[in-house]
């Protein structure tokens, strides 16, 4: 009696000590688990964001009324390799030079780098926006753009045009406050602010390299009361053919 009532204990404490280690190795496997499910998330929104959407904030009025200031677009990035850029789609480009004026240095606190860092890895942050434009395509490669004729209308290949989405001056009807006339070259597009008076575009700077081009504006997801898809404007080009360049 007196060797099982001391015997008893022990095997109590092997019991009560295997549970532990068993609820330590729960826990372990368990963090380890979420460490796996984060790590993943992170590397499928890094490949994402790299190769395939991103997420972009509007820092100007040049393309009022369609897109506000702080607005966030979500951006196509298989435009223009494996989607091609259409008349009327809203792009997102890299400054082919010059056409931003110099950025004075932004200083941020390490936690803030460090966090800003890691949003843009996922896509959730947007902080080189002020090194992009985002202005819509009027001209593709081939296409002769012109304005304005006796209505204030701008013509591509001789079609003239009625743009919906253009924001003008209040007695304003000529959608653009230059006349121009420009041929673009292969390898180009003519890209133009909705906010015609308020937009340095193609008609100051000339038209943009295709190569400069990161993608497509496909919706505004911020802020949620803007929500919207971006569709472009397909039916005010309907008209207009496709030049075939040489």
């Amino acid at each position: 009696m007196t060797e099982q009532n001391a015997a008893a204990p022990s095997g109590a404490s092997t019991a009560s000590t295997a549970r532990r280690t068993s609820r330590r190795r729960s826990t372990l496997l368990f963090l380890r688990d979420v460490v796996v499910i984060i790590v993943a998330a992170l590397v499928i929104s890094f490949l994402i964001k790299t190769f395939l959407i991103r997420s972009f904030y509007i820092p100007s009025e040049s393309m009022r009324d369609t897109l506000q200031v702080d607005d966030r677009i979500i951006v196509n990035q298989l435009s223009p390799e494996l989607v091609a850029i259409e008349r009327g789609d809203i792009v997102v480009f890299r400054d082919p030079g010059s056409w931003l004026p110099p950025r004075p240095e932004v200083v941020q606190s390490p936690l803030e780098v460090a966090g800003d860092f890691v949003l843009s890895l996922i896509g959730l942050s947007a902080s080189d926006s002020d090194e992009h434009l985002v202005k819509r395509v009027i001209g593709l490669p081939g296409d002769r753009v012109t304005c304005c004729n006796d209505l204030g209308q701008l013509s591509i290949n001789g079609v003239p045009i009625d743009e919906p989405y253009v924001r003008l001056p209040d007695g304003t009807t000529a959608v653009s406050g230059r006349d121009f006339q420009e041929e673009i070259p292969e390898g180009m597009i003519w890209v133009m602010g909705d906010n015609r008076y308020d937009s340095s575009d193609s008609r100051f700077n000339g038209p943009v390299p295709l190569a400069d081009v990161v993608g497509t504006a496909f919706v505004i997801s911020w802020p949620l009361d803007r929500w919207q898809w971006l569709t472009g404007s397909p039916l005010t080009f309907d008209g207009v053919e496709r030049v075939e360049v040489p």
